[in-house]
């Protein structure tokens, strides 16, 4: 990928030069989308030149130098890389769930942070994630973490450590002495910490959510985080990382949309007893491609809708019932975008016969991608929390799903 000269050191960027700057990149991006899905080649180029871009600062207030966006601006941008590579969408949910994290925490040491992270992220860093473990029930924790003299010593192993082999920092938690959640983070480059390429999902293939191994690394004191979530309370911020994952299936539906547009004009050929001489001029290939686009439309529509609602709960002093709110409306933007983005993966191979099917064109990552992102998070429990919001007033549970 060309190296473009997007920001200067510490430029405050408008969200309206941010915008521009996507404009130049992103089709760039976009452009070997297919061939790394298709030849595993990690896209560390794309990610770096989104974080030196300044993407990350579109919600960093003014004051600390960023562009001081909403959610909704924010979300926006997001449905836009996903539509370029979905991949590089999904890896950058980490880095943009911390800077949430930091505009929400009211700790001691909240306002020392936000200088401390803002700074590093207007340097153009990248934050991965290594929380997540396998082998037990979903958000179980058997990692450790103990005190070393002043420092401390972390031992275990993490999947789906989404971004991480892109990062410069990678967040992780442990269970202390006590069996209490501890989170810190550590840079790449620690010795003991050990970054494994082996994600092998279907789809998304190339987010870099394999294993993190925690060889006895040393953890610094000041590297310890301040968890100030109270266990059974919602934070914001749970929403927001709900919302991140279905901007990535309306960018998929949109990047569907926009190989179905490609393949009917430069590859298709009509049936043979169609009444058309091009393929664009056929009905049903004009059908297929009007259906995609109006699921593309329909889940980027309901995304941007729960983003208002998030930015509301935001303005109301996150009072807890705009916060519910907010989890309900993301649940039911969830549910919507993960359908119209498989429905639309699913039609792209209308818009042409068995020529569809060639891995050469690599159609069939939008369903697989799709597909994947859906299974993060089961629609069924989305739907079913609504229902019981609507039926009886009952909040989403407070699993961090919600």
């Amino acid at each position: 990928m060309t190296t473009l000269s997007l920001v200067t050191e510490h430029a405050v960027a408008t969200l309206e030069e941010l915008n521009a700057r996507a404009d130049q990149l992103l089709p760039t991006i976009a452009q070997g989308a297919a061939q790394r899905e298709r030849d595993r080649l990690l896209p560390f180029d794309a990610v770096a030149q989104i974080a030196k871009a300044g993407f990350f600062t579109t919600r960093i207030p003014v004051r600390y130098g960023g562009s001081g966006g909403s959610v909704k601006d924010v979300i926006r941008l997001l449905i836009r890389i996903a539509a370029a590579d979905s991949n590089v969408a999904q890896a950058l949910r980490p880095g943009f769930g911390f800077i949430e994290g930091l505009l929400a925490s009211s700790s001691e040491q909240a306002e020392a942070e936000r200088e401390r992270w803002f700074a590093r992220y207007l340097d153009g860093i990248v934050v991965g994630n290594a929380g997540w473990e396998v082998g037990g029930a979903n958000g179980s924790i058997s990692a450790r973490i103990v005190r070393d003299g002043d420092h401390y010593r972390a031992t275990g192993s993490k999947y789906y450590s989404t971004g991480s082999l892109y990062a410069d920092w990678v967040s992780a938690v442990a269970l202390d002495e006590d069996d209490q959640p501890v989170s810190f983070i550590l840079p790449r480059n620690r010795k003991g910490l050990e970054l494994l390429d082996d994600f092998d999902a279907m789809g998304q293939r190339l987010t870099a959510s394999g294993t993190t191994r925690l060889n006895n690394v040393q953890v610094l004191a000041e590297e310890i985080r301040t968890r100030t979530v109270e266990e059974g309370k919602r934070t914001i911020v749970t929403p927001f990382l709900q919302l991140f994952l279905a901007a990535v299936e309306a960018g998929i539906a949109r990047n569907a949309l926009n190989d179905a547009v490609t393949f009917a004009k430069e590859h298709a050929r009509p049936i043979k007893h169609s009444s058309a001489t091009r393929s664009v001029d056929d009905p049903y290939v004009e059908l297929s491609v009007g259906d995609i686009s109006a699921r593309a439309f329909t889940a980027e529509a309901v995304v941007l809708h729960a983003a208002e609602s998030i930015d509301r709960a935001w303005a109301g002093g996150l009072d807890p019932v705009l916060v519910d709110q907010a989890a309900i409306d993301v649940a039911q933007a969830q549910y919507i975008a993960a359908e119209s983005a498989l429905k639309a993966a699913e039609l792209v191979f209308d818009v042409g016969g068995a020529s569809t099917t060639g891995r050469g064109h690599n159609l069939d990552r939008h369903w697989r991608n799709a597909r994947t992102v859906a299974n993060h998070n089961p629609r069924h429990w989305k739907a079913s929390a609504v229902g019981s919001w609507q039926l009886k007033g009952t909040p989403p549970p407070t699993s961090g799903l919600f």
